[in-house]
């Protein structure tokens, strides 16, 4: 009995023992494949059971499964599932999930120069939208608006033609923050201006947006002010596949897409190319815009250590645009009134306002992994820009709501002609009326530049990189005729100190995007103004980053040199049009340093200081070649600090920042649209404090939110002058009182929440909404109220609030097929609110209000409610 008893006891030990041992336990960290962030929320199953458990945020997991050997599948909505086979206790290591919309894995090329916050350890206040968000969001969405859920982000349609969207960083507007394709600067280059009509395509091929408020982690020579977006493209694709989407929206609007990638082959190479078509009538009246896309990559991997990758994108794209109107006419007319269209020959144009443009861009990279310490990324970039603004040139044609052209060219026709030929002229009246043509306002340029980054590896706290960025850019400005309208010349009356005043243009020129890009318009047939102008510059930058256990440090410096020409062939005689070489040198330099004080919980501080060169626009006075004699850097200061929160299911960012912009020097156009200003000495002071937030309580359930407290001020006051629309000075040294006016343009308060909860397998609803306040007037420099120190300041806006919503179905139809279906829904509720004002009138007693707002003021209405709904097809 007693061995019996023993017999049982190690009978049941040793099948205990034989449990244990079967188990096993599998750790890792599961990470985008693309941008190497980590994927909080994953779910982690052992195949074939219910077992299972979910990445922190962090992306790391621990799972004990039930058997020694066996399968664990990883999956995250919007990225490709993976299936691995585990024998043993094991550690994975770093597992990349790829966002399933492009069903290939991602090779970046360009790592080292695509300023993504990854490549440096120390935080900064970053927001990321990737690929399966951009997809389903996007809808036809201008690009801005693809960043409204991120922290001091302000994006409005403007005045809604399509690709006139704009965006605001930090109170910052657009020509201050830098945007970069691939590593590739993409702002203009004299006066840092986007236009997002130049790239109605770019939201087809991105893999990922990544927003970097304030200093950011940018190695360009020179930073910008409110921060950097860097958009990341489709470049090497591994696995062969593509997709075909349709979509169908509002108004009108029809866009097809095609990619196809062929893969990676066994010998390195792979080829991709996307093309697609837009067309649509537009939200406001008479707003029509078409427009193509299309993208092409060669990819040669030969081996482990060197990638390369050339790649060409354009969107070429036709639009109207409207006037400026204010509330009293847009309340009498429609808010989506709109005069700036003629009807010629029973067919609606562009005639008051329109813009035509394609710039194609082209680049090489090359990455090179020269040892396990030691890389350098190299990209060559092109861009070559043809196209401008339309309009009339008299705008005699107006008959109200719109441009008579067929009145308008009997009036031309009806001209004694000269010689054979029927000649009009700009400030002639003759017995039938007024001679007028269209003509277009062209900017055309060629931008050759290179960037490159090394980077190693010193030891196992301490690493470094340093590079070059270098630009030449050479562009053109000026008038040339569209549309002649029954004449056969035309006499623009302008003093042309080299073809006398007198001289005749006879060539029009097409205003389709297409064809503007092979055009070349010799001096003779350029009318109103003609001033080229070349920018040369030339930066270095370096940085030192210091990493272990709990704490990182880094500090960066930027040194660069800026020369600027300007040419004039108008105002001018021969061999003296060239504008002396001015010459700026700029720098700057940034610190941080990160603690984790846990696994959960880490602060950061960054500060900066910017030297930068002033733009092209601002160093000559009075549109001639005279050199701004108060010309000097504009100087930024920037701080920030945060704190960061990793729960289990919850995730927050909480940052504060303080930058201090001085120095500046400003031009634009007047509201009233017949002349322009500059004014200089102005200084701005922009503080706030920036909350987002994750919370994934089950996979099938996720929440985001953001909230952003702003408080963006002008400190002291500025001078200003003032110019007709010939260019000539009406007001020069006159006061501008600015201190304490808020700063307009972009809400200083924000917030919002979205979710996401996917109800049935495949089939999701979400939803965002959004809410605005604290949104200031623009204003010009002859608003009364800042010629003298009692102003008012500027005019605050009515709050609003928006709610967006979506529903997805995501069919898996078989392993090589997806169909996705996606209804988007904007501004559900139909609110209806002023999105800007471009002009700054108080009101008045006895004057007339909208919303507290006096109706005298020139205003952009948002839309009302629209919507689109997609079909792509995987494969």
């Amino acid at each position: 009995m007693k061995k019996t008893t023993q017999f049982l006891l190690m009978a049941v030990v040793l099948l205990f023992t034989t449990v244990i041992t079967a188990q096993s336990t599998v750790t890792g960290t599961i990470v985008d494949a693309e941008l190497n962030s980590p994927l909080p929320g994953a779910n982690i199953v052992e195949k074939g059971t219910s077992n299972g458990t979910s990445s922190d945020f962090d992306g790391k997991f621990k799972l004990q499964t039930t058997t020694a050997s066996g399968q664990i599948v990883i999956s995250f909505v919007g990225y490709s599932s993976i299936t691995l086979k585990v024998t043993g206790t094991t550690n994975l290591g770093v597992i990349k999930l790829t966002p399933d919309n492009s069903l290939d894995e991602i090779v970046i090329t360009g790592t080292g120069v695509i300023d993504l916050a990854k490549d440096r350890q120390t935080p900064v206040a970053v927001s990321t939208v990737k690929a399966a968000e951009i997809a389903i969001k996007g809808g036809n969405q201008e690009f801005p608006e693809l960043l409204k859920s991120t922290p001091s982000i302000y994006a409005t349609k403007s005045g809604g033609g399509f690709g006139d969207a704009r965006i605001n960083t930090r109170g910052f507007d657009q020509s201050n923050t830098a945007f970069l394709i691939n590593g590739q600067p993409i702002n203009g280059m004299e006066d840092g201006k986007m236009y997002w009509s130049n790239w109605q395509g770019v939201t087809d091929v991105a893999n990922a947006i990544q927003v970097q408020r304030g200093l950011g982690s940018s190695k360009l020579a020179i930073s910008s002010v409110g921060g950097t977006i860097n958009i990341v493209t489709k470049t090497v694709d591994k696995k062969e596949g593509g997709f075909f989407q349709t979509m169908v929206a509002n108004n009108n609007y029809l866009k097809t897409t095609a990619y196809y990638s062929t893969g990676l082959s066994d010998k390195g190479w792979s080829f991709s190319s996307l093309l697609g078509h837009w067309q649509g009538d537009g939200y406001n009246q008479e707003m029509y815009g078409i427009g193509q896309t299309y993208f092409f990559s060669v990819g040669y991997v030969p081996n482990e250590n060197h990638t390369f990758n050339f790649l060409i994108t354009g969107a070429p794209q036709n639009h109207n645009q409207r006037n400026r109107y204010t509330i009293a006419q847009l309340l009498d007319k429609g808010l989506k009134y709109n005069d700036q269209w003629g009807l010629l020959n029973g067919e609606r144009i562009a005639a008051g306002a329109g813009n035509y443009y394609h710039k194609p861009i082209a680049n090489l990279s090359w990455d090179w992994d020269i040892n396990e310490a030691s890389s350098l990324s190299t990209v060559l970039y092109a861009s070559y820009g043809r196209g401008g603004s339309i309009g009339l040139r008299n705008y005699s044609s107006d008959v109200g709501d719109y441009f008579d052209l067929d009145k308008q060219t009997a009036i031309n026709k009806s001209i004694t002609p000269t010689n054979g030929q029927i000649v009009g002229a700009r400030r002639s009246t003759y017995a039938a009326g007024k001679a007028d043509i269209i003509r277009s306002s062209v900017n055309e340029h060629k931008w050759y530049g290179i960037v490159s980054n090394f980077n190693h590896q010193i030891s196992e706290t301490l690493s470094f990189n340093v590079g070059f960025d270098g630009r030449s850019y050479h562009g053109e400005h000026y008038r040339r005729v569209v549309d002649f309208l029954g004449l056969d010349g035309w006499d623009d009356d302008t003093t042309n100190q080299q073809l006398g005043n007198d001289y005749v243009v006879t060539q029009a020129y097409s205003a389709n995007a297409w064809a503007a890009t092979f055009h070349n318009t010799p001096r003779n047939q350029r009318l109103g103004y003609d001033n080229p102008e070349n920018i040369r510059y030339l930066g270095g930058f370096g940085q030192l980053e210091y990493a272990k256990d709990k704490i990182s440090a880094f500090i960066q410096g930027a040194y660069s040199t800026q020369s600027n020409q300007r040419f004039d062939y108008f105002n001018y005689t021969k061999g003296n049009e060239k504008s002396e070489k001015v010459t700026n040198d700029g720098f700057n330099i940034k610190a941080g340093a990160n603690y984790n004080i846990n696994e959960q919980h880490n602060v950061f501080v960054n500060a900066g200081h910017y030297s930068r060169q002033p733009y092209q626009d601002n160093m000559f006075l009075n549109f001639r070649n005279n050199v701004n004699p108060l010309l000097t850097n504009e100087k930024i200061t920037g701080f920030e600090a945060g704190y960061g929160f990793r729960g289990d299911i919850f995730a927050a960012n909480i940052n504060v920042y303080h930058t201090t912009w001085a120095d500046r020097v400003v031009s634009g156009s007047l509201s009233t649209g017949n002349g322009f200003y500059q004014y200089q000495g102005v200084t701005q002071v922009h503080k706030g404090v920036e909350l987002d937030f994750t919370l994934k309580p089950t996979s099938e359930i996720m929440f985001k939110g953001f909230a952003s407290v702003g408080d963006w001020k002008y400190d002291g006051n500025a001078s200003q002058t003032v110019y007709d629309d010939n260019q000539n000075v009406v007001a020069e040294g006159d006061p501008l009182y600015l201190d304490g006016t808020k700063v307009g343009d972009a809400a200083q308060t924000s917030w919002g929440v979205s979710g996401r909860y996917e109800f049935l397998k495949g089939l999701s609803i979400d939803a965002d909404y959004l809410s605005y306040a604290d949104l200031y007037a623009a204003f010009a420099p002859t608003d009364s109220e800042f010629s003298t120190a009692n102003n008012r300041g500027a005019v605050k806006l009515p709050d609003y609030n928006l709610l967006d919503a979506g529903l997805t179905y995501d069919w898996k139809i078989n392993s090589d097929y997806n169909l996705v279906l996606r209804l988007n829904v904007n501004n559900v509720l139909d609110e209806e609110y002023i999105a800007e004002s471009l002009t700054n009138i108080h009101t008045t007693s006895g004057g007339t209000t909208y919303k507290g707002v006096s109706t005298a003021n020139q205003v952009y209405f948002g839309y009302g409610r629209t919507w689109n709904f997609s079909m792509r097809l995987k494969f």
